[in-house]
């Protein structure tokens, strides 16, 4: 599989400035959108000019900044697009992300995931695979999308350049999450792609060395 094939774009979006990213095959003219933050029409108007089909909406996890355009994606299409969430954080999906318990008002939520994914299956746009690895500690069911071909990682709110996800909302654990950055994150070669849910991309070699949230130990030197 050829790398070319693979082109990613990200876009800001909501209330919390959310990365949403279109991960697209153009010889095959498909996309799909990785967290839907918000603003559906900006992200239909982005694939448009991809010239490509969407075909997926594929979620790290299911706060409601990070899902806030599904419903808005799916009215717009012709055909229902599958939507796939890990389970664990289904009850998070149904109490709209926890966006009542914060006054965040504005967008609807209408639709239900359509598919329950688990760690290690993989996801397809186009002839892109994607690996699914489950890792919790943000979220119960927070997962990262792992493209070995062109070394990246959509890693969500598990890690930001020089930072990590909070743990202080229901569901989080910070032992969890530190074990999921240990054993998902930096498992994979320094040189990959970190392209998180919030701020600029960074790479795992970077974070490793300079993360100042993962210095403790022997954390880095895994």
């Amino acid at each position: 599989m050829s790398i070319k094939k693979l082109d990613v774009t990200a876009i800001e979006l909501g209330p919390l400035q959310t990365n949403t990213y279109i991960l697209s095959d153009a010889a095959a003219g498909a996309a799909v959108v990785v967290d839907p933050a918000w603003g559906g029409n900006v992200i239909l108007e982005a694939i448009e000019r991809l010239h490509c089909r969407l075909e997926g909406i594929w979620v790290t996890h299911a706060h409601f900044d990070h899902i806030g355009a599904v419903s808005d994606l799916q009215a717009a299409t012709d055909a229902e697009v599958e939507i796939v969430l890990h389970k664990a954080d289904l009850p998070l999906w149904q109490e709209r992300g926890g966006a009542d318990r914060w006054g965040v008002t504005g967008y609807r939520l209408d639709h239900q995931p359509t598919r329950f994914i688990a760690h290690g299956e993989t996801l397809t746009v186009g002839a892109v695979d994607f690996e699914v690895r489950h890792t919790p500690g943000h979220s119960p069911g927070h997962v990262v999308f792992v493209n070995g071909d062109a070394g990246l990682v959509c890693c969500g709110d598990l890690i930001f350049r020089d930072g990590v996800g909070r743990t202080d909302l229901v569901g989080g654990n910070w032992e969890v999450l530190l074990e999921s950055i240990r054993s998902q994150i930096f498992t994979l070669p320094d040189s990959f792609r970190l392209l998180p849910g919030h701020g600029e991309e960074t790479t795992i070699g970077h974070e490793r060395m300079n993360n100042p949230y993962l210095q403790d130990g022997d954390l880095r030197f895994v």
